[in-house]
């Protein structure tokens, strides 16, 4: 019965999205109060019914009910009650689900915090992200339905994939379809402004705020997916330029961009044209990431495999969606007027070429995930493109992105003295060349690649405290300073912390495959490594064998650790469960390989030293806190109507 009552309430949940979709876009054109009122109802009945739908999928789970496929294949009745949760977005059908309910989410929360916006401009945002909610809904039900019976159902089911039962998991997909799926809000403020032909500094305050919420939770998402597959994976990576990776990656590149641009079209109303596109390009590369995921198009450890009649849905869904906002772009476009002039030294000039850069690199990534798609459809055999591609292709790319990130902040809008800037960041720039040069010196080889991300990381740090300087008067004058001037500092030290981490860890990282016995030793990094041997354990679905590595340095014990596989009862799936201790500036990380004896005494031992890898997450976490920061600016919560309108090609305030 829950199973049914599950679907009839995605039924009454598409027939609100529909309304919301139909009904306050025709009144918004029509000029009917009545209709466009129907927005907000419409939103949370849609809510309201999908949220049921999503809670009938868990109670299928909680309870083992088996005669729903989904739940016989993706839940075991001795799986954890907190992974039998997880496990509604582990298979195709529940990830759509999941995909629909955070997309309702994002609709009530527009429909709450946008009652001070003119309420044609709410109409149409609101109608636009019901209409795409009508195509993921149609997806559910027409061919994705989590709630498909079969009678009679099977005594135990197939169980979650032991990649998916970790920690991680129960936390990294909800932060990163809130930022795929946050996208939408911005991609429906683009759209509403096309079609109401109001595209001025007003436009771009209101959807500033929804973009760069949607870019930090994308931002934890994609950090928190490398922190699960470093862990999880036992291979002691961190980014493999997976092409599902890569699928989360380009939108989060493109989002870049558009949060910069819509820093540009609010202050000063120019790039009101690139920034509605790049709103566009974002939303469809989450949905391009959807497909990819999704089609069975891709051998991933992220993917689903799933029937290709599914993905064909969606990649028509995705050409509607994409071949009609480019249209409804193309229309719009002649119409829009230029906004206020600058030199080509301004800060408004490094924005653009900032955005020209974050752009050719997605096109970049996008060319190496795709181009094998496209080799194997046209029947010329199978071509991988990994990482020296990518690293050989984006690294020059994104660099002087990375530089101009700098300058930019300190730049006057409308323009600046090349003198003037030049005198005011010459010791920035001489200490940022130094520390690049002769840091390497102090650490295990002199490397280009450290030269270069060391420089940089230290280039971006001394810019923003020069920022800072030139900002603040006096310590007292620090808790006047805006929430956005903080929050884009932090992201940007947050970025400078993440580079240094990145460049030490791929330059300076140590590995080494040994082979143990009970009682030998190695050596890695300073520190004595001694195998103890192994022991069987059990866990709640799985049996499993760990070993103890006691870990001393200058003859003291300083820790342990506990490498593991585990076998899991249900699917037979061998787990490689990686040990590691994290500290500051370096982890040691250790994974049990295969035995080499009967007697499961001597093993395959893999070492991994791992310099500063804990400060690309701890980078990470602060541009994610100063995403949020910038957000909650006070300008944000101003309401829109006491603001005088800027009509269409004035400047911005």
């Amino acid at each position: 019965m829950i199973p049914e009552i599950g679907t009839l309430a995605l039924i009454l949940a598409l027939l609100l999205a529909l309304t919301q979709a139909v009904l306050p876009l025709a009144g918004a054109q029509r000029g009917n109060r009545t209709w466009m009122a129907v927005a907000r109802p419409a939103a949370w009945g849609q809510f309201t019914f999908i949220g049921i739908a999503y809670l009938c999928l868990v109670y299928a789970f909680l309870t083992n009910d088996f005669t729903v496929i989904n739940v016989a294949s993706n839940s075991y009745s001795n799986l954890p009650a907190f992974y039998r949760v997880t496990a509604t977005w582990g298979s195709h059908e529940g990830s759509l689900l999941f995909w629909s309910l955070i997309l309702a989410v994002w609709t009530i929360a527009v429909a709450t915090f946008s009652r001070t916006l003119p309420e044609e401009m709410v109409a149409r945002v609101l109608g636009v992200m019901g209409l795409i909610s009508v195509g993921f809904l149609s997806l559910l039900l027409i061919t994705s339905s989590p709630f498909l019976r079969q009678f009679p159902g099977p005594a135990e089911g197939s169980d979650l994939n032991p990649l998916l039962q970790d920690w991680g998991m129960i936390i990294h997909p909800p932060m990163l379809y809130m930022g795929y799926v946050g996208f939408a809000v911005a991609f429906a403020f683009a759209v509403a402004a096309l079609l109401s032909g109001r595209l001025d500094a007003a436009w771009a305050r209101w959807s500033r705020p929804w973009a760069t919420v949607a870019w930090a939770f994308l931002t934890l998402g994609v950090v928190l997916g490398s922190w699960w597959a470093y862990r999880e994976l036992g291979w002691g990576g961190w980014w493999f330029w997976d092409p599902v990776e890569n699928a989360s990656f380009m939108p989060w590149l493109a989002g870049t961009a558009l949060i910069h641009s819509l820093a540009v079209a609010e202050k000063r109303g120019a790039f009101k044209a690139w920034t509605v596109l790049l709103a566009l390009m974002t939303f469809s590369l989450s949905l391009l990431g959807t497909f990819l995921v999704r089609s069975g198009v891709l051998s991933s450890v992220h993917a689903f495999a799933v029937d290709p009649q599914r993905g064909a849905y969606i990649l028509g869904f995705m050409m509607v969606v994409v071949g009609g906002s480019l249209a409804l772009f193309a229309w719009r476009a002649p119409r829009m007027v230029a906004g206020g002039a600058f030199t080509w030294f301004s800060r408004e000039s490094l924005l653009l070429a900032n955005n020209v850069v974050l752009v050719a690199s997605v096109a970049a990534v996008l060319l190496g995930t795709l181009y094998p798609l496209f080799i194997d459809a046209l029947g010329m055999g199978k071509l991988s493109v990994g990482p020296p591609y990518f690293n050989a292709v984006f690294v020059p790319l994104i660099t002087p992105a990375l530089f101009l990130m700098g300058v930019g902040p300190l730049l006057r809008w409308k323009g600046d003295s090349v003198p003037d800037v030049l005198h005011r960041l010459k010791w920035a720039l001489g200490v940022s060349m130094a520390t690049g040069l002769l840091l390497p010196l102090t650490l295990d080889g002199y490397k280009p690649w450290a030269v270069l991300g060391l420089g940089l990381a230290t280039w971006i740090l001394l810019t923003v405290l020069i920022a800072f300087r030139e900002r603040v008067k006096s310590v007292a004058h620090l808790t006047t300073l805006p929430r956005a001037f903080w929050g884009m500092h932090l992201a940007h030290l947050g970025l400078a912390i993440g580079i240094a981490g990145i460049t030490m860890v791929v330059n300076y990282e140590r590995e080494q495959d040994v082979r143990m016995n009970v009682g030998d030793q190695a050596q890695m990094a300073g520190y004595t490594l001694t195998f103890l041997g192994t022991e069987n354990y059990a866990g709640p679905n799985y049996q499993g064998t760990r070993g103890t590595v006691i870990v001393s340095k200058d003859g003291a014990e300083r820790f342990r650790l506990y490498p593991a596989k585990r076998i899991y009862n249900r699917s037979g799936s061998v787990m490689t469960e990686a040990s590691v201790r994290p500290s500051l500036f370096s982890d040691l990380y250790v994974s049990l390989g295969e035995p080499l004896n009967n007697e499961l005494t001597t093993w395959a031992v893999r070492l991994y030293y791992k310099p500063f890898i804990n400060w690309l997450w701890l980078g990470a976490l602060f541009m994610v806190v100063g995403g949020f920061l910038a957000a909650s600016d006070r300008r944000y919560r101003i309401g829109a109507k006491a603001r005088a309108p800027v009509v269409s090609g004035a400047q911005g305030a």
